[in-house]
């Protein structure tokens, strides 16, 4: 078995109690956000190595490496294989620092986004815009037209006696 589908397995196991699962994320977001600590303080250090050789640079266990690894691949500039990893597998920590950033307000990891090592990287106008427009960016606007206005399918006609009308096809993208 590969060391992600071990990680999962451990991770997402629905056998354990609600609470002690509950104490294995807790413990396992605080060692990750040492891990973070110390890639954000060191950014534009290399680092990079065998999962093994990583996982006790950062002191912690294999497995939550390849938990880590995981959480981390979409902002890695270069991805790792980590579907098919073990222990031996080189792996890099080369991160992108506004996706990283963007992802963890995306996944709300507030204990993450907020990490006074930010400061080092981004001012904080910057980080504010960062996450204003990531929150942003999964808004939906609802472009409403009222019965009165002219139909935006163009035929002249005001919306009420257009597609506004009951049992007209909607237009796509307006609500009624």
């Amino acid at each position: 078995m590969a060391l992600l589908e071990d990680w999962k397995a451990v991770a997402y196991n629905q056998n354990q109690s609600q609470y002690s699962l509950q104490e294995f994320w807790d413990d396992y977001f605080e060692k990750e956000k040492n891990v973070y600590k110390v890639l954000l303080r060191d950014f534009g250090k290399p680092y990079k190595g065998t999962v093994s050789a990583l996982a006790e640079t950062f002191g912690i266990t294999n497995l939550e490496m390849a938990g880590f690894l995981d959480g981390i691949q979409e902002s890695l500039k270069v991805e790792n294989p980590i579907d098919t990893m073990d222990e031996m597998t080189e792996v890099n920590l080369d991160f992108d620092k506004e996706k990283l950033f963007r992802n963890m307000v995306d996944a709300k990891a507030e204990w993450l986004y907020t990490l006074p090592e930010w400061d080092l990287i981004y001012d904080k106008e910057t980080q504010k815009e960062l996450i204003r427009d990531q929150k942003q960016s999964h808004t939906v606007h609802v472009k409403k037209i009222g019965r009165n206005d002219p139909c935006p399918c163009g035929s002249g006609k005001k919306y009420k006696y257009c597609h506004g009308r009951p049992g007209a096809e909607p237009l796509p993208g307006y609500t009624k």
